[in-house]
């Protein structure tokens, strides 16, 4: 009976360690693709709670200075107060159905003198974004907007420059314009009164589970490939041997057959006559 004892060569050491680390790879990608499912679960489950409550006053719901609560993303909120135009600020690289975009963000400036960043919604452009007298222009004197709340952006990508940005921040928003603002930011849903011009809505999130539950499904299964697959060649070197060079070098090094060679005498009687019927190239009878 063969013995398993070449598993333990370091051929087979090598390749175990990789299987190895494939499947804990493997493994890893799954459990980050259903965590992420569970992270689209919670929001989700956010989202259409705040979609069933009727909108709050801001003031109940955000505060200068204050980063907005987990579970107050997309509630929806009411603000009143006067835009101040001149300090909008074009947010860049916004991209719809493989259109490129900005999307414009105006501070509404409250009663209490606190502004609301609102972004009131999407106009195509190219990626170097619009000039601000290029934007269609917001309803002038008190308006009263209703809107989803949203959580601020991070990272270099809301660096704001020449009153443009690539992510919404309140909080640098406010450091470049030299305001109080809100924390957080609110998408646009209405205006009253309504604009000359209205820009496209912002789009609301999907509340499907999206494709994690399959991704990490394919990563374990990518895993469970690779250990089956080690599995099987070494079942398939134990049955018939090691293969590669060796083996077909110890192959052409063996001695031919000695078997006897019957030869054929009718054949032999053939060639025998032909030899007789030729004429003697020498000219004797």
């Amino acid at each position: 009976m063969r013995s398993f004892r070449f598993l333990l060569s370091r051929r087979w050491l090598l390749f175990a360690v990789a299987v190895v680390v494939v499947a804990a790879a493997t493994w890893w990608l799954g459990e980050w693709q259903f965590s992420r499912l569970d992270d689209r679960k919670e929001r989700n489950a956010v989202v259409r709670a705040n979609e069933d409550k009727p909108p709050a006053p801001v003031a109940g719901v955000l505060a200068p200075g204050r980063e907005v609560a987990d579970d107050d993303e997309w509630r929806q909120v009411t603000a009143t107060g006067t835009y101040a135009t001149e300090d909008t600020v074009i947010v860049r690289y916004r991209t719809r159905d493989g259109a490129s975009g900005v999307d414009v963000v105006v501070p509404l400036v409250t009663a209490d003198g606190a502004a609301l960043l609102v972004d009131r919604g999407w106009m195509q452009s190219d990626n170097r974004g619009v000039e601000v007298p290029d934007v269609p222009d917001p309803p002038a004197g008190e308006v009263t907007i209703t809107g989803w709340v949203r959580a601020d952006g991070s990272g270099s990508s809301t660096e704001v420059h020449d009153q443009s940005t690539r992510a919404i921040s309140s909080e640098r928003i406010g450091d470049a314009l030299d305001r109080e603002v809100y924390g957080g930011f609110v998408d646009l849903r209405s205006e009253d009164p309504e604009p000359a011009e209205s820009l496209e809505q912002v789009e609301l999130p999907e509340l499907d589970n999206g494709p994690h539950f399959f991704y990490g499904l394919q990563w374990w299964f990518f895993g469970v490939l690779a250990i089956a697959g080690f599995g099987y060649l070494a079942y398939d070197e134990w049955r018939n041997g090691p293969r590669g060079p060796r083996k077909a070098q110890r192959a052409r090094s063996m001695p031919p057959s000695t078997g006897s060679i019957v030869p054929d005498t009718k054949d032999a009687a053939g060639e025998s006559k032909k030899a007789a019927a030729r004429p003697n190239s020498s000219g004797s009878p």
